[in-house]
């Protein structure tokens, strides 16, 4: 029967420990290295997201501004041009003398109430 050795181990058996603490920390720091890297990945895919997400509202702002913009002014009121009209009618009836400073104003009172 052989004998068994008791105390330090020998060649053999430290470099099998050896060998097993340089694997395991092999094996733990290549899963802490893809674990930081599949991390690192989501926050930049995040951020990507949150950006396009900007772009998109900031375009759509664009967008609306530009068609704001684009669009042809809203037409006046035919009232406020046809009050126009009466004035200027007004005005010159005075100033040809059919009315007077008086009337014109009365006129001009009457229209604008």
């Amino acid at each position: 029967m052989p004998m068994r050795r008791f105390g330090r181990p020998g060649l053999i058996g430290l470099a099998a420990r050896t060998a097993v603490v340089a694997g395991t920390a092999s094996a733990v720091g290549g899963a802490m290295s893809r674990h930081q890297q599949e991390r690192a990945q989501g926050e930049y895919e995040q951020q990507q997201y949150a950006a396009a997400q900007q772009q998109a509202q900031i375009d759509a702002a664009a967008k609306n501004a530009a068609a704001q913009y684009s669009s042809p002014p809203p037409a006046a009121p035919a009232a406020a041009d046809d009050l126009i009209a009466k004035l200027q009618q007004l005005a010159s009836l005075k100033d040809s003398g059919v009315l007077s400073d008086a009337e014109f104003a009365a006129a001009k009172q009457k229209l604008l109430s």
